[in-house]
């Protein structure tokens, strides 16, 4: 048995579960979430509560158990609070700016970037280099936000890139000249 899987998921005022036909459907005061669930486990709704319950003893049911509880507890702080990412651009001459549905990045190429920002989440650039990714489906953001990073990966002799907030980039010594 899953030790994640074995902790029940609080259900924070305001928020319904409806478990009909194998999808899980998660609604909050930010949005509405659904995730198919296979059929390797159950998931039932007991008062405030979400217990997730593997069908058998097998290797694939206790994987299932686990990821399919981390994927409703997402969905759950996903409706209420919502996710977040951000992006910090280090460069001269590296700019970020948000236009409409699109984001026009300037990463040093000799054309700009179009991102053309996904349906449910929401892009905000600042003049100081950070880029704010948020939504309330976590896969989405940190997809997008890790898309975004690998058009101008992150260098190690000048720090020049695009990195997470959190990300601590270690820094290389150059070349020095023969003395």
């Amino acid at each position: 048995m899953s030790k994640v899987g074995k902790l029940p998921i609080a259900v924070p005022a305001g928020v319904t579960i409806n478990v009909a036909d194998g999808v899980v459907t998660v609604k909050g005061p930010k949005g509405e979430l659904k995730q198919n669930i296979g059929n390797k486990v159950t998931v039932e709704v007991k008062g405030t509560e979400i217990v997730v319950n593997p069908v058998d003893n097998s290797k694939a049911a206790n994987a299932a158990h686990g990821l399919y509880r981390v994927l409703i507890n997402n969905m759950v702080v996903g409706v209420t609070s919502g996710y977040s990412k951000t992006l910090v651009i280090n460069g001269v001459g590296y700019r970020a700016e948000v236009k409409g549905k699109e984001l026009v990045m300037n990463l040093g190429y000799s054309s700009d970037f179009v991102a053309i920002i996904p349906e449910g989440l929401t892009v905000t650039a600042d003049p100081s280099g950070k880029v704010t990714i948020s939504g309330i489906d976590k896969q989405r953001v940190g997809e997008f936000s890790a898309q975004l990073r690998t058009l101008r990966m992150p260098e190690p002799y000048k720090g020049k890139g695009i990195r997470y907030d959190n990300e601590v980039i270690r820094r290389k010594v150059g070349k020095t000249g023969v003395k």
